[in-house]
């Protein structure tokens, strides 16, 4: 190679790297994005099935699961599936739900922040509202820790 036409590759080697890296973090946040994604969806079809055990699949099994609603914090796993069949008797009073995703973003490696809106349409007369949900990875699984809904 002539003198003077000698290349420098570290930006070429710096950028591949940093696209790389950045790549690498993209693909890990969209397979945990998925992830908890197919969790709501399973929640959905557990529910329209009319399997409240199902949908209760999703939530946290641990008496520090938080779920907040009307009548102010509750605490337990227990709590919250007993809430639920209480609420939802049947499959006239579950209906059909339906979940929309607003806003879903990561708080840490291990924990995401969701935003949504669930509706249920049912022959009675239909119900529809927003929801908060904080979720962890615990065991290599997502699961909600923390609900908020009204």
């Amino acid at each position: 190679m002539p003198s003077g036409t000698r290349k420098n590759h570290l930006p070429l080697f710096t950028t591949l790297t940093i696209f790389t890296f950045l790549s690498l973090f993209t693909y890990a946040q969209s397979k945990d994005e998925q992830a908890i994604r197919q969790l709501l969806a399973r929640q959905t079809e557990q529910w329209n099935k009319g399997n409240i055990e199902g949908f209760m699949v999703g939530y946290w099994n641990n008496d520090s699961l938080l779920f907040v609603g009307k009548n102010g914090p509750r605490y337990g796993y227990r709590a919250a599936l007993a809430n639920y069949k209480k609420g939802y008797p049947d499959t006239v009073a579950m209906g059909k739900l339906h979940f929309d995703i607003l806003k879903l973003e990561p708080v840490s490696a291990t924990s995401y922040f969701l935003l949504g809106k669930w509706t249920l349409h049912r022959s009675i007369g239909n119900l529809e509202g927003y929801y908060t949900l904080l979720l962890r990875k615990i065991d290599g699984q997502w699961v909600i820790v923390a609900d908020h809904s009204s």
